[in-house]
């Protein structure tokens, strides 16, 4: 069977997309592992499929899978893929679209500037929400404010601020992401028993009260070039921390977004640029 698919990025984070709308398939773990090798396959770090929905008040289902065949909860980064991508396979003529995850739906909307505007939902920092196991061994809750732990990993303390953006995430405040020991920090938490389920390490340098400098280590993926979900992850634990207010501009490896969030009880919305690099077939 040979599938159409197109190949895209969001400030370098890539991934490879599927319509599963107009040509049903289910790919395997060993499928994605193979597409993802950037050697000897298509290469990239997660695989969107785009599929009917199975909640009626939603457009699609929006399905993310790492490049080593895990399925992920959430992806910013790849939602504003999604909504070009469906745009450009003619699938939906609305210019603002409610995608199915694994856990609830997001709003896409694509802009007149050409960018793209998530929805990404309401963060939490319930500690079940991501999970994070607050009595495991080796870890303790730093300040009163909820989400704030120090947790004792084979790479030493490591203080953290864990908050779900829909997946989880774990937020180290560094003096300069430049300089950070991202994949070896980022390992140590990932296989940490207070994370259960594995956990996305963003590592965030506070330029000032509205920039932030960011680095993500990825579950499943390792570091990349920029992370949606782990740059709300970042702008929701410096303003509860008194570092900035509700509208940032974060720096990631591959580029800039715009995330803006008014605080508990309201979503976190991201703007930022989706980049068709090709299109092809592929035999599965």
């Amino acid at each position: 069977m040979l599938l159409d698919f197109s190949k895209m990025h969001g400030l370098g984070n890539d991934f490879m997309l599927l319509d599963l709308v107009t040509q049903p398939f289910e790919p395997s773990p060993a499928q994605i592992q193979a597409w993802s090798d950037r050697h000897t396959g298509i290469g990239f770090d997660q695989l969107l499929a785009i599929e009917p929905p199975t909640d009626p008040h939603a457009d699609f289902r929006y399905r993310i899978f790492n490049a080593d065949g895990s399925e992920a909860e959430h992806c910013g980064n790849g939602a504003r893929c999604a909504a070009l991508f469906i745009a450009a396979r003619g699938l939906s003529p609305k210019r603002s679209l409610v995608l199915q995850l694994a856990r609830g739906t997001i709003r896409v909307t694509h802009l007149e500037d050409g960018q793209v505007e998530v929805e990404m939902g309401e963060p939490s920092t319930a500690p079940e929400s991501l999970p994070f196991i607050a009595d495991a061994p080796g870890v303790s809750p730093v300040a009163e404010s909820p989400g704030q732990w120090l947790i004792d990993s084979s790479v030493g303390p490591v203080q953290v601020f864990t908050v779900s953006m829909g997946n989880p995430h774990a937020v180290l405040f560094v003096d300069n992401a430049a300089h950070a020991a991202v994949s070896e920090i980022g390992s140590a938490l990932m296989q940490h028993p207070a994370f259960p389920a594995g956990v996305n390490v963003g590592f965030c340098q506070v330029v000032d009260g509205a920039f932030l400098r960011l680095r993500v280590f990825e579950r499943g993926v390792g570091e990349t070039q920029a992370c949606g979900t782990g740059a709300c992850a970042a702008a929701v634990a410096a303003r509860l921390t008194g570092r900035t207010g509700p509208r940032v501009k974060i720096s990631l490896p591959g580029g800039k977004v715009r995330v803006a969030w008014q605080g508990t009880g309201s979503s976190v919305n991201m703007i930022g640029p989706a980049t068709l690099v090709y299109q092809g077939q592929i035999e599965a």
